[in-house]
């Protein structure tokens, strides 16, 4: 699968470059939000699935704030999918398995 964690320090690199030849969906999260362990296995099922055609980057907001506050994240979880360094698509909370395939779907 194509998971990887991501810093502060590496988000240039392994989203905003990486973006650029491959769609990547960063799921912003936290250790003590219920919601986020609800959707993480969930998204990283799909990462799975869909192997190939997008990097699935988790980020910690609690141990990485400095890029959460600059890409606006209010709550978690949060998802945002980055295509030439710029965010193309996002969505809050722990959606279905079923409407986030339709957002990759619609968004890939």
């Amino acid at each position: 699968m194509t998971k990887i964690d991501v810093t502060d320090s590496s988000f240039e690199k392994e989203v905003l470059e990486k973006s650029k030849e491959l769609p990547v969906v960063v799921d912003f999260w936290a250790d003590w939000c219920g919601p986020c362990k609800m959707l993480g296995p969930t998204i990283e099922k799909l990462a799975s699935e869909y192997e190939g055609k997008f990097v699935l980057a988790k980020f910690d907001v609690q141990e990485n704030p400095q890029k959460a506050t600059e890409y606006a994240v209010m709550s978690i979880p949060s998802v945002k999918m980055f295509k030439d360094g710029k965010i193309v698509a996002d969505f809050m909370g722990a959606l279905p398995e079923d409407v986030i395939k339709d957002w990759l779907n619609k968004n890939l």
